[in-house]
């Protein structure tokens, strides 16, 4: 991402020049996927081959996994295995809590596996496309620019991390490793 002369202050040369390979991203066509497809995370639980996402945890009760159309390097799905729907009404106060814990360690992994300024958590979905719960788990790159951290960051109309299967696979695998050298943080869960 390197910005135009119109983005930058007066006088500012060029800021940071984004090393990641961006691709557009059919915004319209995962859309029109996640609204009529099946459930992609109750697929990827149950190992189904067209979901070939890159698993990074897995304690029986939650999975982690690669996202497939990242924004960022370094971008992690984190999802009770169960189908529940809303991160609030659907978890009771042990369920929440042993998810949290779950999504810290992971994005604490990701940090020891990725080079990260800071790290975004957020829950979406919708009861229209993507409603299995989950949790995303982003890491920022050191040195974007302001206007391109946040939500910019994370929009994925703003081009996806083209990576090929054997980037994902030792990226996977570099978070697992740091999965198993970080303390459990609650019960006990293996990758």
């Amino acid at each position: 991402m390197t910005s135009t002369p119109a983005e930058r202050p007066h006088g500012q040369e060029a800021i940071v020049t984004d090393p990641v390979r961006r691709v557009p991203f059919d915004v319209e066509g995962y859309s029109r996927r996640s609204r009529t497809g099946p459930c992609f995370i109750c697929a990827i639980v149950s190992r189904d081959h067209g979901q070939p996402e890159e698993i990074v945890y897995d304690d029986g009760t939650h999975i982690g996994f690669l996202a497939r159309f990242a924004a960022l390097p370094g971008y992690v799905l984190v999802a009770p295995t169960a189908h529940v729907e809303h991160v609030v009404r659907d978890l009771d106060e042990e369920g929440f809590t042993a998810m949290m814990r779950v999504v810290r360690r992971v994005a604490r992994a990701l940090e020891a596996s990725v080079p990260c300024e800071r790290t975004y958590l957020l829950s979406l979905g919708s009861q229209e496309g993507n409603s299995h719960l989950h949790w995303h788990i982003a890491a920022l790159p050191p040195g974007v620019p302001y206007e391109r951290q946040q939500y910019h960051a994370l929009m994925s109309e703003n081009g996806v991390v083209e990576h090929t299967p054997q980037e994902a696979a030792a990226l996977a695998a570099r978070i697992r490793r740091a999965l198993g050298a970080c303390p459990q943080d609650g019960p006990q869960g293996g990758t």
